[in-house]
């Protein structure tokens, strides 16, 4: 969802139009999670990925490509939401750690702090762009982790990101 969108959409439905664009969006559906709440403030996200047939692997588990997909875009979209400015926003690299396997329900937690958003947008004025990483553990109801989730962020100030492609060499990647 472009930021410009999400500004359209009256403060105290942008939570509501998140959660069911997240739950509609075939790619996240895939993932076999749902996104359960997002505060409406949209600095709290809380993502189920329930044990299912189309979640379960050979050996009766929660399938791996599952446990790492369903973290993938919250972070950015609690970033758009909340960065008040126009940026680019995309993972930049992660890794999982998977601590034991999952023979049941788990959730993702996805947190931001406003402190880390004035940090963000300091680092922003000051150079253009900055990269962030994040940890999300995925825990059953009791509270056990069963897998850890990390991922870089990368945020630019849009005009500074389109300068920077433009002049990059043919064939170099951002």
């Amino acid at each position: 969802m472009k930021l410009s969108t999400l500004k359209r959409i009256p403060l105290r439905w942008r939570a509501r139009v998140l959660r069911a664009g997240f739950n509609l969006n075939p790619a996240f559906r895939g993932t076999g999670g749902r996104v359960e709440f997002i505060s409406r403030d949209i600095l709290h996200v809380r993502i189920r990925l329930a044990l299912s047939r189309r979640t379960r692997n050979f050996v009766g588990s929660l399938y791996g490509g599952s446990l790492f997909a369903v973290t993938d875009g919250a972070h950015v979209i609690m970033l758009l939401a909340n960065l008040h400015r126009d940026v680019v926003i995309w993972d930049k690299a992660a890794a999982i750690r998977y601590r034991k396997p999952a023979y049941c329900t788990l959730y993702a937690d996805f947190r931001l702090d406003p402190a880390e958003l004035a940090h963000i947008n300091a680092e922003l004025d000051a150079h253009h762009e900055t990269s962030r990483r994040y940890t999300v553990e995925l825990k059953d109801k009791a509270g056990t982790i069963y897998t850890v989730v990390e991922r870089m962020v990368y945020i630019a100030d849009k005009a500074f990101y389109k300068q920077k492609i433009l002049e990059k060499e043919p064939g170099e990647k951002p």
